[in-house]
């Protein structure tokens, strides 16, 4: 018998580092970077990068909890991104670049809930959190060339200069955690 699979959806900047990240974990089955938390049906990259959609670039993940929990998932995506700064990362700037995490039932909610505190008070950041839960409502998928960005354009200077950094740090403070450790 198979344990049955979960899903997370989360917001933490580009869409692109989000899913560099995770999909680098054990227990994580699939990753898709996407749009969710706006009111257009079905956004382009194009129109979502306006900033007048309401959706956050997010990023869709598949996991099996037996492997990997929903609270793991959460402290690396603390970990990764910076959960105090309003409506950015770093040079990516717009509310489509927002800190949310889309909980798909009221575990996912109190789990995040917990984590937000939890990581607040260790004093990890500097800043109070902007992160916002909400819940999960409908996640589009974005364009194919989107998909698998990092491991696709490896060399381009976004690439070497925002995301790889994050994955060294991913594998620097989570070896126990990866596919490959």
């Amino acid at each position: 018998m198979s344990t049955p699979r979960e899903v997370a959806t989360l917001a933490g900047g580009c869409f692109w580092c989000s899913e560099a990240v995770f999909i680098e974990l054990r227990g994580v089955e699939k990753v898709e970077s996407g749009y969710s938390g706006g009111t257009v049906v079905s956004p382009t990259y194009e129109q979502v990068c306006t900033g007048t959609t309401g959706h956050a670039e997010a990023v869709q993940v598949t996991f099996d909890p037996s492997a990997i929990s929903f609270r793991e998932i959460l402290q690396i995506f603390f970990t990764m991104h910076d959960p105090t700064t309003l409506n950015r990362q770093g040079a990516d700037v717009g509310t489509q670049y927002r800190s949310v995490i889309f909980y798909h039932n009221e575990e996912q909610k109190t789990t995040a809930e917990q984590i937000i505190k939890e990581t607040e008070a260790s004093g990890i950041w500097d800043a109070s959190f902007v992160t916002k839960v909400e819940p999960f409502a409908v996640f589009y998928r974005a364009e194919g060339y989107h998909q698998e960005y990092f491991k696709n354009n490896r060399y381009q200077p976004y690439c070497q200069m925002v995301i790889a950094p994050k994955v060294a740090k991913l594998r620097e403070h989570y070896r126990e955690k990866l596919r490959k450790p």
